[in-house]
């Protein structure tokens, strides 16, 4: 990856108001943090022995969960590495249960990034078949966080 993608994935980063961006490929990983004080930016390019054990944990998990979900359903991501919460805060309902119907703009978890509270909107209309992840566990970019049956 050269200097010229990384500037326009900070620039991106910038328009929409991420504070963090993380993404793995063939060739390495790449991490951006922004917000607080200097931007950091981390790439590295994983010996093959290491990267084996890395992508084998955390996909195991989805893979079980999405292996028996028939083909019709969707899956709502997450679009940032944080911490998963179903509540808007420790006393208060979740945004969603397994059943619920939800709209495209219907706000069905917070992911947490460096101490911002960013609030997941479904970006389907159906209903949430399978919540994924339990209340406060860490969550990578693009991990599966609910199913859902669309309308």
């Amino acid at each position: 990856m050269d200097i010229s993608e990384i500037k326009r994935i900070v620039k991106l980063m910038e328009e929409k108001g991420l504070t963090e961006f993380s993404m793995k490929d063939a060739n390495g990983e790449l991490l951006l943090k922004r917000g607080g004080g200097e931007p950091q930016v981390v790439y590295s390019a994983p010996p093959a022995v290491a990267a084996a054990p890395v992508a084998a944990a955390p996909a195991a998990a989805p893979a079980e969960a999405a292996a028996p979900a028939p083909s019709n359903l969707l899956e709502i991501t997450s679009p940032m590495v944080g911490t998963f919460y179903r509540k808007p805060a420790p006393d208060k309902p979740a945004h969603v249960n397994e059943g619920d119907a939800v709209g495209e703009s219907s706000t069905v978890c917070i992911v947490e990034a460096m101490k911002v509270m960013n609030e997941i909107a479904a970006e389907v209309s159906g209903t949430i078949v399978e919540v994924l992840v339990e209340d406060g566990a860490p969550v990578q970019f693009g991990q599966p966080l609910f199913t859902v049956e669309p309308k």
